[in-house]
């Protein structure tokens, strides 16, 4: 009898640690990217300014701070990556669903933001176009291209065997 309540003890832990684990991965999960916003320029803003900040991310690989930038962008630039970027670009892969680069784009006296230029990978959104969701916001957050944006992907599209990305990671 003894050995029958063990053996029945060790199944319910057993069933109770399995069912433990699948919950968790499914939490981890949805969190991998269930908050991630769609394919939406006032979503996205939202994220990046309000849910997400991206000036609480990291700096783009090499390029801490401010530095010389050339048009289209700003005279000077700062850029920002997501988590999932840096990631990607510290390992030297490319770039996975749900990365964001954001661009700070000022003017000569590295003090006027003129625009803020975020590049968002969104599997299966514009595959000719790196899968890349383009958008150029005002320094007030206004919307002033976005989306599919010819601009960002004839620009871009020189750089396709580097996933669409002109700044090295250094």
């Amino acid at each position: 009898m003894k050995e029958y309540k063990e053996v029945n003890m060790r199944k319910g832990l057993l069933i109770l640690t399995i069912i433990v684990m699948i919950t968790g991965g499914m939490i981890a999960i949805s969190g991998a990217g269930g908050d991630m916003p769609p394919a939406d320029a006032n979503k996205l803003w939202s994220y990046i300014t309000a849910d997400n900040p991206y000036t609480g991310w990291g700096f783009w690989p090499g390029h801490e701070g401010i530095y010389p930038g050339k048009s289209p962008h700003g005279t000077y630039l700062k850029v920002y990556a997501n988590k999932v970027a840096l990631k990607a670009a510290h390992e030297d892969k490319s770039m996975p669903e749900g990365a964001i680069i954001v661009k700070e784009n000022y003017g000569k006296d590295k003090k006027t933001l003129m625009a803020i230029t975020p590049m968002y990978r969104i599997k299966g959104y514009n595959p000719e176009g790196g899968d890349w969701y383009w958008a150029k916001y005002g320094a007030d957050g206004s919307i002033q291209k976005a989306g599919k944006v010819k601009g960002c992907i004839d620009c871009h599209s020189v750089q396709k065997t580097k996933d669409w990305i002109f700044t090295p990671t250094k």
